[in-house]
């Protein structure tokens, strides 16, 4: 049974600040873990606390807060960080430049990212990571790993993250690794290169659901109400050793509705700009010795997982599937992936579709018996209108027939009847495997 988050991790008590959520107050049963690269020591109670050396103090007040922080906010503890940030598409854009532009936080920045690549018909296009653009255009060290998988294992980030030369498992007190949306799971030989604590990645979830490569289109896939976005610890993923990708614990976490009709690109620049702003906090509180984590909720039966997005997720069945359940569809993967009717045609062509709408009960057309996939041109909505399951009725302005050029509804559906498909009493079956 599908169950709102609420219900599902009831144990998140959210902090409303100033008119938004702002963060979770942690329940107080729950293992706190306190922020530092400072010498560890044990407490007669068995929990590790820490003592900052006297050569990371920082005294100085913050003169600028740009992402929200007072003014005359608390002294720092430690130098700034030097940054790496590892990351690809837009989201991660919009995470760098809220961290780019809190300068305060930063002594140093350089990024990873994809090398660009050759794509379309042989070759023609030349693919180059937005973010690659967005660094080099403020002048920010651009640095690209290995295309392949197997390489990239092996790889080292260059200078000055590289082990020093005098001794194995290096690991400078002021290097921070942060990924947001970077689409490769960091080897150990990466991680082990920073502190535990300063392995932070940003996910567009309110973890533990929907972890997984493809958080955003999963929630709305699912018609959640709300998400959200968290800052997490980046552990050793071993998942014989059941440690899971995106199971770190969280330094933050910020509660964020979905609004009715919102799509992927809507929702994704929402919570990057989100989590960029949660993650600049942490990092003062880092800096100011206040920053505290704790460990994710236990996963269950109930927890939902975010696969990478395939083809079988982008294929219609107008039998299975609602009018309401395919708009979804199309507002979560449309951007990345057509939604498609497998032999939507006679002939056994496939059949693309765009431009949906559920039709609403009282619009809907009367009951004409027909089974799913009967389809017929409506010219008061100029769309192709086509029955679905339960009973519901979609809306399509767009169609692609396999090989051919997407068009609008009427043009698409002259050509169907000039084939001789369309039946005497103006239906057309778009799902050849039901006729």
């Amino acid at each position: 049974m599908h169950l709102p988050y609420k219900h599902r991790y009831p144990s998140q008590r959210l902090l409303r600040t100033s008119g938004s959520f702002r963060g979770v107050l942690w329940p107080k049963q729950s293992t706190r873990r306190e922020f530092s690269n400072r010498t560890p020591t044990i407490t007669h109670s068995g929990r590790q606390a820490f003592q900052s050396p006297t050569s990371l103090q920082r005294n100085s007040s913050v003169a600028a807060h740009p992402t929200g922080s007072s003014p005359s906010g608390p002294s720092f503890v430690r130098d700034p960080f030097t940054i790496l940030f590892c990351g690809r598409d837009l989201f991660s854009c919009a995470v760098f430049k809220e961290v780019y532009n809190a300068k305060d936080v930063w002594d140093s920045f350089h990024i990873i990212t994809n090398p660009d690549v050759r794509a379309g018909r042989r070759g023609s296009r030349l693919d180059i990571s937005p973010l690659k653009t967005d660094g080099e255009t403020l002048d920010v060290p651009v640095h690209t790993m290995p295309e392949d998988r197997a390489a990239f294992r092996k790889w080292l980030p260059p200078p000055p993250f590289t082990p020093h030369p005098d001794g194995p498992g290096f690991q400078n007190a002021s290097h921070l690794l942060i990924t947001a949306s970077f689409g490769r799971i960091l080897p150990v030989s990466i991680l082990r290169l920073f502190p535990n604590t300063q392995r932070l990645n940003v996910h567009p979830s309110l973890l533990p659901a929907y972890r997984g490569p493809a958080p955003i289109q999963h929630a709305l896939m699912a018609g959640e109400r709300e998400t959200g976005v968290c800052v997490i610890e980046m552990g050793e993923v071993r998942r014989k050793a059941g440690k899971l990708v995106d199971a770190g614990d969280i330094w933050a976490v910020e509660q964020i509705h979905i609004p009715e009709g919102a799509d992927f690109l809507h929702m994704q620049e929402v919570l990057a700009a989100s989590g960029g702003k949660l993650l600049v906090r942490v990092l003062r509180d880092m800096l100011s010795g206040r920053a505290q984590s704790r460990p994710q909720e236990a996963v269950t039966s109930t927890t939902v997982h975010a696969p990478l997005i395939t083809a079988s997720d982008s294929a219609i069945h107008f039998a299975s599937q609602t009018a309401h359940v395919i708009t979804r569809l199309e507002r979560a993967i449309g951007h990345q992936r057509s939604l498609t009717v497998a032999a939507g045609l006679p002939n056994g062509r496939a059949v693309a579709i765009a431009g949906l709408q559920a039709i609403p009960a009282e619009l809907a057309p009367s009951e004409t018996g027909e089974c799913p996939g009967t389809a017929y041109y409506s010219p008061k909505t100029r769309s192709l209108v086509v029955r679905c399951a339960e009973g519901t009725w979609l809306s399509v302005e767009r169609l692609q027939t396999q090989d051919r050029a997407m068009m609008g509804a009427k043009e698409w559906w002259n050509g169907v009847k000039g084939m001789g498909w369309v039946r005497d009493d103006g239906l057309f079956r778009l799902d050849s495997t039901r006729v």
